[in-house]
C-alpha cells in the first residue's frame, strides 16, 4: 500500500466548437497532453480509464491510438456526469492497493457538427420512443431539459424557491467564466438577462441551461509520493465517494428534493476528515442552476430548502464566502461532465487561475450528477498532503 495517491498530469484539448478530429482523437490527444504536464513519457502508463457522453464513443480502443502496451488496468466506465468521479476513485484505488501505478482517466465527445445548432446535438428520434418512455413523451417529458425542470418546479413548490435565485448561479457563473479565456461563454450577463432569456422548459430559461461542447480532458492519477518528483505541483486526494438514489419518478420519492451528494458527501468528508465547513471552494456539476443548488444544499453548506437565498446572497461569486464554480461551469465554460469541474479543481489547486484564481484553495470539493439525479460523486482534493 503506497501513502496517498494524487493528480500528477492535466491535459485539455482545445474546448467548444472544435470540428474534424473524432472523440477517440480528441481523447488520445488530452492524454498525451496530461502526459507531458506531469513530465511523464506514454510509457510510464500502466492504467488508462475511458469514459464517453452520449455519442458513444470512444472507447478502450483508445489505449490502441496511444500505442499503449502491457497495461495493468483499461476500462470504459460510465455512470454518465458522475463518471469523472468514479474514473479517479477507481485509480487512486488501484495505486492504493498496487493493482497500477499510473493511471490515466480520460472523457472525450463531439456531439457539436458544422452549421448543426447546440440544441439539436442530443436530439432523440421520435422512433426511439416506445413502452413507458412513450407515454411520458406523450405528457410532454421529451428531453432531459423536461426532467430537470420538473425537479427544479417541485423543489419550487416544496421550499419556494425563485427563478429569480436560480439567475443569481447563473451569474455568478458567468461572472467567473468572464476572467476565463478558455471559457465558451465570456459576455457578462445580469439577473435581467437572465429572466429575459427564452424558456427551454419552464422554469428554466435558456440561461439556466448547461452548453454543450467539443473536446476531451485527461488527469493522471499516481502515488503522492512519486507525483512529488514530477513535472507540477500535485493534487492530492484526500477522499472520495459516490451516491445513486434510484428515486427517479417513484411515488413518494425525494425526486427534485434531494441528490445523491447526500450520500457521496459524507462519505467523502469522512475519508478526507473534513466537513462542509472546511470546504474551501466548491466546483459543482453544473448542468443547470437548478443542480447547483439542491447539491450546495445536500453537502450542508446550507440548510435544505435554503439553497435559493444562499446563491442570492453572492456566496457563489467572486469575493464570496463559497468561491463556486470558479472557471465558469458547464453554464458558461465548457461542457465536458464530471470533467468540467474537476479540471478547474486541478487547476485552482495548483494555483494557476490567473484572474479567477480564488484567495483560498486549500481543501476544494468537486461533484459529478449523472442522469437525471440519478448517479452522483463527490471528491475532496488539496494542494496538500492528507492530514498536513
Amino acid at each position: 500500500m503506497v501513502d496517498g495517491t494524487a493528480i500528477a498530469g492535466l491535459g485539455m484539448t482545445e474546448l467548444g466548437k472544435v470540428y474534424g478530429r473524432s472523440p477517440r482523437r480528441l481523447a488520445a490527444d488530452a492524454v498525451r497532453l496530461a502526459a507531458a504536464d506531469a513530465g511523464l513519457a506514454l510509457g510510464d502508463l500502466d492504467g488508462l480509464l475511458v469514459s464517453h457522453g452520449l455519442g458513444g464513443s470512444p472507447g478502450i480502443e483508445v489505449a490502441d491510438t496511444l500505442g499503449l502496451r502491457d497495461l495493468r488496468l483499461l476500462s470504459q466506465m460510465n455512470s454518465f456526469g458522475a463518471t469523472a468521479g468514479a474514473m479517479v476513485s477507481y485509480a487512486a484505488m488501484s495505486v492504493l492497493s498496487g493493482a497500477a501505478t499510473t493511471v490515466a482517466c480520460v472523457f472525450a465527445d463531439a456531439p457539436l457538427k458544422p452549421k448543426q445548432s447546440s440544441g439539436s446535438a442530443y436530439h432523440r428520434d421520435a422512433r426511439e420512443w416506445y413502452g413507458f418512455g412513450g407515454m411520458t413523451a406523450a405528457l410532454g417529458l421529451r428531453s432531459v431539459n423536461a426532467f430537470y425542470a420538473l425537479a427544479a418546479q417541485r423543489h419550487m413548490n416544496r421550499y419556494g424557491t425563485t427563478g429569480e435565485q436560480l439567475g443569481a448561479i447563473a451569474v455568478s457563473t458567468r461572472d467567473w467564466a468572464t476572467r476565463n479565456p478558455l471559457a465558451q461563454m465570456r459576455d457578462p450577463i445580469t439577473l435581467a438577462d437572465h429572466q429575459a432569456s427564452r424558456w427551454v422548459a419552464e422554469p428554466l430559461h435558456l440561461l439556466d441551461c448547461c452548453l454543450v461542447s467539443n473536446g476531451a480532458i485527461a488527469v493522471i492519477i499516481t502515488s503522492a509520493d512519486r507525483a512529488r518528483d514530477l513535472a507540477r505541483p500535485p493534487v492530492h486526494l484526500w477522499g472520495w465517494g459516490q451516491g445513486h438514489p434510484g428515486h427517479r419518478k417513484e411515488r413518494g420519492s425525494e425526486f427534485g428534493l434531494t441528490t445523491g451528494a447526500l450520500t457521496s458527501g459524507p462519505v467523502a468528508m469522512k475519508m478526507a476528515g473534513v466537513t462542509a465547513a472546511d470546504i474551501s471552494q466548491a466546483q459543482l456539476y453544473d448542468c443547470y442552476t437548478y443542480t447547483v443548488l439542491v447539491t450546495l444544499e445536500d453537502y450542508g453548506f446550507c440548510a435544505k430548502g435554503e439553497g435559493g437565498p444562499f446563491a442570492a446572497s453572492g456566496a457563489l461569486g467572486p469575493g464570496g464566502a463559497l468561491p463556486t464554480n470558479t472557471g465558469g461551469g458547464q453554464l458558461s465554460a465548457y461542457y465536458m461532465w464530471g470533467m468540467t469541474p474537476l479540471s478547474e479543481a486541478v487547476i485552482q489547486a495548483r494555483g494557476d487561475g490567473g484572474d479567477r484564481q480564488a484567495d483560498r484553495n486549500d481543501v476544494i470539493l468537486v461533484s459529478g450528477n449523472g442522469g437525471i439525479l440519478d448517479h452522483h460523486s463527490t471528491m475532496i482534493v488539496s494542494p496538500h498532503p492528507k492530514g498536513a
